[in-house]
């Protein structure tokens, strides 16, 4: 039997954006979209084209995306003007995307209360509007907004929205669950009666999580004959997220029946992909990751000892739905040195260090990995500080230099020109082969613009470093985050860095510490070192 294709849409850039607290930058929408791209997405929707600065410039600077259709969104024309003379969908045409993505009305309570037109003009405004795309040689989407409310107050209304998309050349049509309020048996009821209707391979689902029930609903739609999901990752969106793609792909993959009756553009080999991704987007919006996400999370697979202990020890898949590693991510027993020596042993093999499994040394590693992660270390998201504790526990880290001291005064005055400005100046003291170095520097750029105190401490330790110097003269700090982890008067702060050099190579980097400046220099220092170990290696 020949697998039916499902669809996957990721909105993340637009629709995650509506989250509460998520701000994305444009160089944070590129990394997201070529991550997308790279696990297999048939489209990715980059956002709307003219609603802010950061959209406009994402797509003037687009990433240029292997696989998926790169898709911009933006909304129907509106009524008293041609489709090729309304300014707010000609800047959406202007993007010059390959798809472009159309919302519009199809609940008659909205067409005459929010958007104060008739009927027959509201689905004249989606007719022109389709035909206009599909004359200019774009794939048309029709995103048909609250849907589901309007089928339940207007069918036959609902559903002449769809003809009217679908029959002026949409690819997809699209049902949407706008509020989040309609549970997957209502989903799956409705959708049917489209697919009787439209093809279900033109037919999508866009679901909110209101309800708690957004994968449901997805799941559902497509039971019913829908053939294209909408999502984003770990859930993001407005009010309580949208349908989680992280959580529909590997069920669509690894579950039944789903697994032996359809098939997405994504491979099993890159599923192992997702946990990293997950943890890259929270990474980006500086979020602690949900430990009990299903499937990504840190505790999605922990086993504590309790009433199945012993089944645990015996065969931990027991209470496991699906391998850990099949999602890339691991098995916790925290009642067995076992289970944490073997995640080591991997971590380690992938970082080219090699350990045998016996070795005595990994004991210790392993309780000062964790010792570290209690204090607020995360080497999940600093591979590079993972690398150096590693190879000092098992001795084979290098000492390239050491930092003797270093200090950072904080000063606000006047310029040349009488503007009120901070500087940051930093002096960095450090040993190379019994050689003592002192380097200071200040945290304005060539413009004159103050980059603050982390910018002038990393200017100051890779000012002179001896012999080291031509090795780190193509490093560069490309993104610093900081997260809060208490609060109060004792706060501890942990720093993440991420750094690159000349050939592109990335890496990231940890510090902790009460203070912001300390915490950022442990991360500065461990970058530097990071970079004079992998060129030796």
């Amino acid at each position: 039997m020949s697998l039916a294709r499902l669809h996957l849409y990721d909105t993340t850039l637009r629709d995650g954006q509506q989250t509460q607290g998520v701000d994305f930058s444009g160089d944070d929408k590129r990394k997201i979209a070529l991550a997308l791209d790279a696990l297999g997405l048939d489209y990715v929707e980059g956002g709307w084209p003219g609603a802010n600065p950061t959209d406009s410039e994402f797509f003037t600077n687009a990433p240029t995306l292997s696989r998926a259709t790169f898709t911009a969104f933006g909304m129907t024309k509106r009524a008293g003007r041609s489709a090729a003379n309304d300014e707010v969908l000609a800047e959406v045409v202007n993007a010059a995307t390959p798809a472009v993505c159309l919302v519009g009305k199809t609940h008659d309570f909205h067409v005459e209360t929010a958007l104060g037109i008739t009927l027959e003009e509201n689905l004249a405004n989606i007719s022109d509007s389709i035909t206009h795309l599909v004359s200019l040689g774009r794939e048309a989407l029709f995103d048909a907004e609250h849907f589901f409310d309007g089928y339940k107050a207007n069918p036959a209304y609902a559903l002449r929205c769809l003809d009217a998309a679908h029959e002026a050349g949409a690819r997809w049509v699209v049902l949407c669950d706008t509020n989040g309020g309609t549970l997957p048996g209502e989903i799956a009821e409705i959708t049917a009666a489209v697919t009787a209707r439209i093809p279900g391979d033109h037919v999508g689902i866009h679901t909110h999580n209101d309800t708690e029930t957004a994968v449901a609903g997805a799941l559902a739609a497509v039971e019913a004959g829908a053939r294209q999901i909408q999502g984003t990752l770990n859930g993001l969106g407005e009010r309580c997220g949208n349908a989680n793609l992280v959580s529909l792909i590997p069920t669509l993959l690894l579950k039944e029946p789903w697994k032996s009756r359809y098939m997405t553009g994504i491979s099993a080999g890159k599923l192992p992909s997702l946990t990293g991704l997950s943890r890259m987007l929270d990474e980006l919006l500086n979020r602690a990751p949900d430990r009990h996400a299903p499937y990504v999370g840190a505790a999605a697979f922990a086993h504590k000892a309790g009433l199945h202990a012993s089944a645990i020890v015996k065969d931990p898949t027991t209470y496991e739905h699906v391998p850990p590693e099949a999602v890339g991510n691991e098995r916790i027993v925290p009642m067995s040195n076992q289970a944490g020596r073997s995640n080591l042993l991997r971590q380690l093999r992938e970082a080219g260090i090699e350990a045998q499994a016996d070795d005595p040394r990994l004991a210790a590693l392993l309780r000062e990995v964790k010792e570290k992660e209690d204090q607020g270390f995360s080497y999940d998201s600093a591979e590079a500080s993972f690398q150096l504790l590693a190879r000092d526990a098992l001795g084979l880290r290098k000492r390239f230099f050491e930092v003797e001291r270093f200090r950072v005064t904080v000063e606000r005055r006047r310029n040349a020109v009488g503007d009120l400005v901070t500087v940051s100046e930093a002096v960095v003291v450090v040993n190379v082969d019994g050689e003592r170095f002192i380097s200071a520097s200040e945290s304005l750029d060539p413009a004159g613009n103050d980059r603050g105190p982390v910018n002038a401490l990393s200017k100051a330790l890779r000012k002179d470093l001896g012999k080291y110097d031509s090795a780190i003269a193509d490093m560069r700090l490309t993104d610093f985050k900081v997260r809060i982890l208490s609060s109060g008067t004792e706060a501890v702060t942990r720093v993440l860095l991420e750094s690159r050099d000349g050939q592109g190579r990335r890496w990231t980097t940890v510090g902790v510490s009460p203070n912001i400046v300390d915490a950022s220099f442990q991360a500065l220092i461990d970058a530097v070192d990071y970079k004079l170990h992998r060129d030796a290696a």
